[in-house]
């Protein structure tokens, strides 16, 4: 294990949480609000640790993927635990564990919060920022950020960080260098939030315009409002519905656009993820026509938004879907599990996963209609490789297996089994709002300590793919 360069790697990471800060600050200078000095605070803690952990060079600069993966997990552990000081110090919630939930709900773009509606629209403004700004520096991948800017290690090894860190079964490089592609894709990413503010500043003030583009880039989904995304226009309401797809798309596409290869951008996974949500709005649409529900229009409406949102794992609400029939309450937990695609800002399961093993279990059932016969599986035209379709099955396997023991740690609280499940189903899958006593009109802070805990830890989980989360528990890691 080389520790110099974790070392050396997590200081660039607090002093980029320094600059982070500035988002916040400024916003306190404008609004004139006295929380300015709790992010000072913070920042001088940030700057001079990551100044002492800059000190000295590490002999080796060469990065594996043992060091890839035990940086990414600490990354997001420490910049969760420094980014909720602010929080805590401003009186905005009650403990501190309270606002660790909050900020780790940002940073993994869950969108989970454990104020009520009426509390989180009470908060300072620089508050209510920093919040957002969390969603869009978690949603593409803060490592991914700074790699943009440094060269984190050397030998060429900076696909080990960007594995790690970015969510799906795969990632590649879409130029030569691996600091090009992540610059690439941070461009595509800026340039699309960009956009949406645009559009929506002709509707809504200009703090919401940013808090909402921030928001709907990483499919975070942190309301400012009382009333969630309720009271916006219809016109506010279409353009996020479009954008929280848009970011639930491989950002490969959007490169591939770009350089015009059309029939690469519009692969398997992005036609069967258009797919599923085209089938979900269309049967949750008639569900609640048939029920008696809402007038054609609105059921449209809003169920293309709650599908949009609760797919793209972004969390607004213009209803509260909570109320409505059972079958298309089915539908939306569906959708919470099989998620955006892969190297987008949203998560679940992943539907390339899904893809993946369903090719799995129609090649094994053709093996056994035909044991001689020799095939593999395929995924647009190409051969996917034993690895990838071993790292899917294990991923489920370990997935279920922390679905299920969070399950039961949340169950000593004594609430009703919907909510329990659905609040795992919420903060695994980085979506935000369940159902019951944490759907969209309901909030996480009634459950326990533990339970909070518990909910950091799957939110974590569920945003860096489980596995470099596991691997710090494990002793082999650490050996030099």
């Amino acid at each position: 294990m080389n520790y110099g360069i974790i070392k050396r790697t997590l200081g660039w990471l607090l002093l980029f949480e320094t600059c982070f800060f500035c988002v916040p600050v400024i916003t306190a200078l404008v609004y004139r609000e006295k929380e300015v000095f709790d992010f000072l605070f913070t920042m001088l803690i940030t700057a001079t640790l990551g100044g002492l952990f800059l000190i000295g060079k590490p002999k080796k600069d060469r990065l594996f993927a043992k060091e890839g993966i035990v940086i990414t997990a600490l990354s997001w552990i420490l910049m969760s635990l420094f980014g909720a000081i602010p929080l805590y110090t401003s009186g905005g919630y009650p403990t501190y564990v309270d606002a660790l939930f909050e900020i780790v709900s940002g940073f993994t773009t869950t969108g989970a919060s454990v104020l009520p509606s009426d509390s989180v629209a009470a908060l300072p403004k620089c508050i209510l920022m920093w919040r957002s700004f969390t969603h869009w520096i978690g949603g593409m991948g803060v490592l991914v950020f700074i790699m943009v800017f440094l060269p984190l290690c050397g030998g060429g090894r900076n696909m080990n960080i960007m594995k790690a860190e970015s969510p799906g079964p795969s990632v590649g490089k879409l130029l030569p260098k691996m600091r090009s592609t992540a610059g690439v894709l941070y461009l595509i990413y800026t340039a699309m939030t960009l956009l949406q503010f645009v559009l929506l500043v002709f509707d809504m003030p200009v703090f919401d315009a940013i808090n909402t583009s921030f928001a709907t880039a990483g499919t975070g989904g942190f309301a400012i409002k009382a009333d969630g995304f309720a009271g916006y226009s219809s016109y506010s309401q279409i353009v996020v519905t479009v954008f929280m797809v848009l970011f639930s798309i491989n950002f490969a596409s959007y490169f591939f656009i770009l350089r015009g290869k059309f029939k690469e951008a519009l692969n398997t996974e992005v036609r069967v993820f258009l797919g599923v949500v085209v089938s979900a709005i269309t049967l949750i649409t008639v569900d609640l026509c048939i029920s008696n529900v809402l007038q054609v229009g609105d059921a449209i409406k809003h169920s293309a938004f709650s599908v949009s949102s609760v797919i793209s794992t972004t969390g607004f609400a213009t209803e509260n879907f909570d109320t409505w029939p059972a079958f298309s309450k089915t539908i939306l937990v569906l959708c919470m599990f099989i998620g955006a695609c892969a190297g987008s800002t949203g998560g679940g399961i992943k539907v390339s996963r899904f893809v993946i093993l369903f090719k799995g279990v129609r090649h094994e059932t053709q093996r056994m209609l035909h044991p001689k016969r020799i095939k593999k599986i395929t995924m647009d035209g190409k051969v996917v490789e034993h690895e990838v379709v071993r790292g899917v099955n294990n991923y489920l396997i370990a997935f279920v297996a922390i679905f299920v023991v969070s399950l039961l740690l949340i169950s000593l609280d004594g609430k009703d089994l919907v909510t329990n499940f659905t609040a795992i189903t919420a903060t695994i899958n980085n979506i935000g709002p369940g159902l019951g006593a944490v759907g969209p009109a309901g909030h996480f802070g009634d459950f326990s300590i533990l339970s909070k805990i518990v909910f950091i830890f799957d939110m974590l989980i569920g945003r860096l793919e489980i596995f470099p989360m596991l691997l710090l528990f494990m002793p082999a890691t650490w050996r030099k």
